[in-house]
């Protein structure tokens, strides 16, 4: 798979895939299946370690991402972001090829349709390999939405939102009730405690920030479900 040292945020069903290398982590990004879905491959360069964040379709994808020589990274983890079919669909086939730990809410985990291995509540952290992701709870687009926060020792953080937060607005809530959850835990855990330079990756599209999705929360309230 051809991936692009120039990390844009921008990928397309069929194109390549972009990585950003930091100091600590390497980040990879692709599109996947006909609901052009976002997986996200966290490395660990020093360990060799890697967490695939949904693996939402495309194994065959998926796996030449990863790599077929013998110096690829370990998959260790595949942690699902909430129970939504297009977010899993490839996540028996390829939990199966790599014999990796599946991870992901208990309000969520029924709807995968394997065993998860371990469960992440608001609040656990997860390792890749020396470096390690903070689990956010984010309830509203489903009862068990995740999203996982890395903050980079010597630069911005990095949340990776699934169907929590995209740019222009939450995710596609089916109740009034479900759409004020969602709203209050992104402003008291996202943007009430995390800086304007977050870089956010969502679960389909475009990367943003959440300098520029903040001055927005009003209209969305207002906007409503």
């Amino acid at each position: 798979m051809d991936v692009s040292q120039e990390y844009t945020g921008h990928v397309e069903p069929g194109g390549p895939a972009v990585r950003r290398e930091l100091a600590e982590l390497t980040i990879t990004k692709v599109s996947v299946g006909p609901m052009d879905n976002n997986a996200y491959v966290l490395h660990c360069p020093r360990s060799g370690d890697a967490v695939l964040i949904d693996a939402a379709a495309d194994p065959e994808r998926l796996s030449d991402l990863l790599g077929h020589e013998d110096d690829r990274p370990r998959l260790r983890t595949i942690v699902t972001t909430h129970g939504h079919p297009d977010h899993w669909q490839a996540l028996g086939a390829v939990a199966g090829a790599y014999g990796t730990n599946l991870a992901a809410h208990p309000a969520d985990a029924e709807a995968l349709p394997v065993p998860l291995d371990f469960l992440l509540e608001n609040g656990h952290t997860l390792e890749v390999g020396r470096s390690e992701l903070e689990v956010i709870h984010l309830r509203g687009h489903t009862p068990g939405s995740i999203a996982l926060l890395y903050r980079d020792p010597q630069g911005s953080a990095h949340l990776f939102t699934g169907d929590s937060l995209f740019p222009g607005g939450p995710g596609r809530t089916t109740s009034p009730e479900d759409f004020t959850s969602l709203m209050d835990d992104l402003e008291t855990r996202i943007f009430d405690v995390l800086p304007d330079d977050t870089w956010v990756y969502p679960g389909h599209g475009d990367d943003t920030t959440l300098g520029a999705e903040r001055p927005h929360l009003g209209e969305w309230r207002s906007r409503g479900w």
